[in-house]
């Protein structure tokens, strides 16, 4: 499974919830763009130094995918399709949705938009 920033958050809080739904899975993947977005995130935090040493063991423990050349063409598809649809999701989140695609992996996310892309599957908490 990939770990959309929400989900990287909810287990960062301890939410049981989203700690039960990946239980099953060995591995989980992290996008570069993920780990981005919550270090950005984590300069304005009064916890930055504590959740810092946190996220480090999870990038540590995680299958981090980064973007290259298959990742690009699997974004120009699903933003086409988007377009098509006129149903846009924000730029970060077409990048998460591509890496989904290219490996084939369900997304941990409560980012309702991604339902609008084909052949993604979103799993909530």
């Amino acid at each position: 499974m990939i770990l959309d920033t929400n989900a990287l958050s909810a287990m960062a809080e301890g939410d049981l919830a989203v700690e039960a739904l990946l239980a099953g899975e060995a591995i989980h993947h992290l996008p570069t763009i993920v780990l981005g977005e919550y270090r950005f995130g984590l300069l304005s935090s009064r916890l930055r130094d504590q959740l810092a040493q946190w996220l480090d063991g999870m990038e540590r423990s995680c299958l981090v995918l980064v973007v290259d050349a298959t990742t690009a063409r699997f974004y120009a598809e699903v933003r086409e399709e988007l377009r098509r649809k006129a149903t846009p999701i924000p730029e970060n989140d077409l990048w998460i949705a591509a890496l989904a695609r290219q490996h084939q992996l369900r997304l941990v996310s409560r980012d309702q938009h991604f339902d609008a892309v084909t052949g993604l599957q979103r799993l909530s908490w």
